[in-house]
């Protein structure tokens, strides 16, 4: 490959080369994060901001998603951003790109199940933008409002922090195989089903956990994201921006059992790992801090593993039965190629 950075395309960097270019046009203590934190002196708290884009083909299709999920979804990736800052959510603004094709119906459709999803956490639709395109583009720009000192941060993380998921990991993986491959699955009851399609199409972003660490914050630190990538993603995207490693324990990392009755051991370690858009929460805080919130949580809340000292992140197993694994960000979900 030549050296010559016009030569350059977005497939020789990647998603991940691609943000670090960008990142160098803005405030480096505001961009790198779930959202960015902007100061609001007048009231005390920060305001937090972050935006999405969906496309169709890419991220929802008619196969898998009626435009009700579509919009469930799109806002609740929103949603679980502000949450994975520790915010409190204000508004969002939506820009839908459409082709004259598009039925009225559809687009009605996709704001109710926008509306459906924000009805939950109080927050209005305050603005946007419609223009015309060859494909369906949903931009969602949310915002919300944080304390200063109760903002979630990736970066904070301390050696001999525990890990901890806010839920089970795989679920929604497996409900777009259900949603993907009608045949597949066919030994399961219809409300087993039905529970692994509806974590595929309608998450819900974890705000519950917020007042359990503002209890807890104060004079911790929590690093924290959500699993939206996958929660290898997470774990290793916390420790690149920490510069620290970590192991996790593969036995305790909640997993739904269902999941056993549709694929091998190994094929649901890989959802687990890989799949993504279980938009649950990874944090890494105190030992001590950790086992509070976890029992706290309940409903699949776990320690799962510890940050270590160097840059690796390992996946052990305490029973022998499968050899250590390193994760990396290239085996999950990147745009433009597995960089």
């Amino acid at each position: 490959m030549s050296s010559d950075k016009s030569s350059l395309r977005i497939g020789d960097v990647g998603e991940q080369g691609l943000l670090e270019r960008l990142q160098r046009f803005c405030p480096r203590d505001i961009v790198g994060d779930d959202a960015a934190v902007i100061p609001a002196p007048e009231s005390g708290q920060s305001l937090v901001v972050t935006t999405d884009v969906l496309v169709d083909g890419v991220h929802f299709s008619d196969r898998t998603t009626s435009p009700e999920d579509v919009g469930w979804r799109a806002a609740a990736a929103n949603l679980s951003d502000l949450a994975a800052m520790g915010a409190s959510s204000l508004g969002i603004t939506v820009g839908l790109s459409i082709n004259n094709e598009v039925a009225v119906s559809w687009v009605e459709q996709l704001y109710q199940g926008l509306t459906d999803c924000l009805q939950q956490y109080n927050t209005p639709i305050v603005g946007g933008d419609i223009c015309r395109s060859p494909v369906i583009n949903i931009s969602i720009t949310a915002f919300g409002q944080v304390w200063p000192e109760h903002v979630l941060r990736r970066s904070v993380a301390q050696v001999g922090d525990a890990i901890v998921v806010t839920g089970v990991h795989g679920a929604s993986r497996g409900g777009l195989e259900l949603l993907l491959n009608p045949e597949f699955g066919l030994n399961l009851r219809e409300t087993e089903r039905m529970s692994l399609i509806r974590a595929h199409q309608r998450p819900q972003p974890r705000f519950d956990v917020l007042p359990i660490l503002g209890n807890l914050l104060s004079p911790i630190s929590v690093a924290a994201m959500d699993s939206s990538d996958g929660l290898a993603n997470a774990v290793v995207q916390l420790c690149r921006a920490s510069g620290v490693g970590a192991i996790v324990e593969r036995t305790r990392i909640p997993i739904p059992p269902l999941l056993s009755k549709l694929v091998s051991p190994e094929q649901v370690l890989d959802w687990v790992l890989y799949g993504g858009e279980d938009f649950e929460l990874v944090m890494c805080l105190s030992a001590e801090s950790a086992e509070v919130l976890v029992e706290q949580l309940g409903k699949g809340a776990a320690v799962i593993g510890q940050v270590t000292t160097g840059n690796e992140v390992w996946l052990t197993d305490s029973t022998g039965t499968y050899a250590d694994e390193e994760l990396f960000l290239s085996r999950g979900f990147q745009h433009f190629g597995n960089c």
